[in-house]
Parts: C-alpha cells; sequence; structure tokens
C-alpha cells in the first residue's frame, strides 16, 4: 500500500502547497530556467578542475567552516570597499536567501515582496513558517518610490525581498526605491541581485547603499553571468552583524569543500567567466526586437530573459514549442511567456520555431 502526503503528520501550513519544479525535459533548446546556456571556457574548466584535484585529497577533513578564501574571493569580486567579514555564501543563492529568513523571519512574522516575481520567495518564507504577503506593480511590472513606500508602511513586514532586476519580469529598479523601502521599513530589506550582471554596465548596484544600513542585504549568484548553476553557489553582502545572524541558522561545515574549491577556481577567470555576457544580451536583445515584428509585446529586461505578452493562449503556444523541441517558461501571468536568451544559434532556434507557430495577432 502506497502512503500520500495526507497519510503524514505534514505541518498544517504545508498542506495544499505544491513544491517548486520548472518542467524539466531532454529537448535540444532549453531557455526554461534562466541559466546561462554557455558551457564554462575550457581554459577555465581545466583550471577548476586542477584546483577540485587538489581539494580532494583532504576531502577526509571537514572544510573551512569560514570558507574564508571565498568570502575573500567575493570581496575582491564585488568591490565597493567589501571584506571578508562583509560577505556570506551558500549552496545557491536560495539557500542564501533561506538563511535569512530562518534568521528573521519565522512563524508570526512576516515576508513581504512585489508581485509577480521570484516564486520562490513564498516557498522559501512559508518553509520557515512566515507569512507570504504579496504587494502590487504597476501593469508594466514598474514599481514608483510613493507607492512602494505606501505598500510597506501598510505591511509592516519583518523581511522585504526586491528582486532587482525582477525575475519573471526583468524590470529594473531604481536605487532610489530601495533607498525609500529601506527608510520605510523597521525590518530586513533584501536586494537580490541575481540578474545585475546583466543589466547596463553603468547601472548602479545597491551594493554602493549598504554603507551605514545595518538591515540591508545584496544577495548575488554564480549560477547566471557566471555559469555556474550546476555548481550551486550562491553569496550575499551585508554589515558584519548581519553575517554574524547567519551562522545562528545555518548548517555546519555546509559549503564542501569542493565547491569552495571550484568557486574560487572561477572567480579567479571572472574576466573569461563574463567575456560571454555582452553575447547575452545581444541575444536578448535580439530577442525582444524580433518578438516586437512577430507582434509580441516584450518587457523591457535587463536580465537574460524576456518576458512577453500578447499570447493569445499561453499552454498552446508553449506545446507548440515543445513539440518543436524548444522548451521555455509559462510562470502563470495570463497571456505571457518567458523565454532565456541562448546562444546564438538556441535564439535562432526559438525565433524561427515561434515564427513558424503564426504571428501573435
Amino acid at each position: 500500500m502506497t502512503a500520500s502526503l495526507d497519510d503524514l503528520p505534514l505541518r498544517d501550513d504545508l498542506r495544499g502547497l505544491r513544491p517548486y519544479g520548472a518542467p524539466q525535459a531532454p529537448l535540444p533548446v532549453a531557455l526554461n530556467v534562466n541559466e546561462n546556456t554557455h558551457p564554462v571556457p575550457e581554459s577555465v574548466a581545466s583550471d577548476i578542475l586542477d584546483d577540485i584535484a587538489v581539494a580532494l585529497r583532504d576531502v577526509n577533513r571537514y572544510p573551512d567552516r569560514e570558507f574564508t578564501e571565498l568570502r575573500e574571493a567575493f570581496a575582491g569580486y564585488l568591490g565597493h570597499g567589501l571584506e571578508a567579514s562583509n560577505i556570506w555564501a551558500g549552496n545557491g543563492s536560495n539557500e542564501v536567501l533561506q538563511h535569512i529568513l530562518q534568521a528573521f523571519a519565522g512563524p508570526g512574522r512576516t515576508v513581504f515582496g512585489f508581485a509577480p516575481t521570484y516564486s520562490m520567495y513564498p516557498l522559501l518564507a512559508q518553509g520557515t513558517g512566515a507569512t507570504w504577503v504579496a504587494g502590487t506593480r504597476h501593469p508594466d511590472y514598474e514599481i514608483t518610490v510613493d507607492e512602494a513606500v505606501a505598500q510597506v508602511r501598510e505591511h509592516d513586514p519583518d523581511v522585504i525581498l526586491l528582486c532587482a532586476p525582477n525575475n519573471p519580469t526583468g524590470t529594473p529598479l531604481p536605487l532610489e526605491v530601495v533607498e525609500a523601502v529601506y527608510d520605510a521599513a523597521r525590518g530586513i530589506v533584501i536586494v537580490d541581485e541575481a540578474y545585475q550582471e546583466f543589466a547596463p554596465k553603468d547601472s548602479p548596484s545597491a551594493l554602493s547603499l549598504l554603507d551605514g544600513r545595518p538591515r540591508l542585504a545584496v544577495s548575488r549568484t554564480m549560477s547566471k553571468a557566471f555559469a555556474f548553476a550546476g555548481a550551486r553557489v550562491g553569496y550575499l553582502a551585508a554589515d558584519p552583524a548581519f553575517i554574524d545572524a547567519l551562522r545562528l541558522v545555518r548548517l555546519p561545515y555546509h559549503l564542501s569543500a569542493l565547491t569552495q574549491a571550484a568557486a574560487i577556481a572561477a572567480l579567479r577567470n571572472a574576466p573569461i567567466m563574463l567575456g560571454m555576457v555582452d553575447e547575452i544580451v545581444s541575444q536578448r536583445d535580439r530577442i525582444t526586437a524580433t518578438l516586437e515584428a512577430l507582434g509580441y509585446a516584450p518587457h523591457r529586461s535587463w536580465s537574460n530573459f524576456v518576458l512577453f505578452g500578447g499570447v493569445t493562449d499561453p499552454a498552446a503556444t508553449w506545446r507548440a514549442l515543445y513539440d518543436k523541441g524548444v522548451l521555455i517558461r509559462d510562470v502563470g501571468i495570463p497571456n505571457h511567456l518567458r523565454v532565456t536568451a541562448g546562444t546564438e544559434a538556441e535564439t535562432t532556434a526559438f525565433l524561427d520555431a515561434l515564427a513558424s507557430i503564426g504571428s501573435a495577432s
């Protein structure tokens, strides 16, 4: 006899929920989860393998619990006067965000974000026993200072998650909104900059706001620009006291020696690893222009993906692309689909497949 979840003493607040899960399928062109579809350059892969081989000789011992060398490498990469004491890291940025919510959210507390936004935020909040509160955006998914402040004051959350650029819409977030939200909030403010490397090169980062704001944290990931999604490495910058709070909830030795070695080697090769960003941005802009020509309504994007509206039947369009070997994402926004900017060949395959289905009109 096979048991179901209903047969288990599951927490009441988890009953009826569904786990995160983007479709996984072995299709020739997978552009659905905002990975960097470019492989790690061969020279960098060799360098990483050399470092992993060295680390492998000592895996009978626990790794550096404080991952000091990795934190120093992240601080050097981010700049802004940051030091190792300002840095935290985890197995993907989701674990980093989970650490924050374990420390600052939990039962009886609220976590707030402007919806639509990253679909893991509600799940992370609920996983800690906190209540997720969804704010609102303009129809074009922008947020103004006055409206952001009004919503923060109305809901008075314990933790605020600001995705900048926003996932799944690609919408940039002006720093004046971050500053205003921080000033209006009594709790923690997290700026999730997972896609920051794809923003215009002269666009400022929320890292510039950290000094003097101990309740502010800026999270990043190596999954996107660094083409390191399979390695699962995320990190954040914040006041050293904030970092101390995360030590209270992390599991000991949570970053393996092999993960640390791989990430350090990748950061050492940052200029090469980031060399593919310009190509991805070029393909993103090509997607936007072609979608417009086909009659769709792509939204402004500072990320490595494009959300586009004007899709009469998203499920049917998604299926038609799937049948042509192209996997994109239905993110649940009516009349919209989202596509990741891939290599030139992958982007061409998507655009040709979409054009063969017919224009938006």
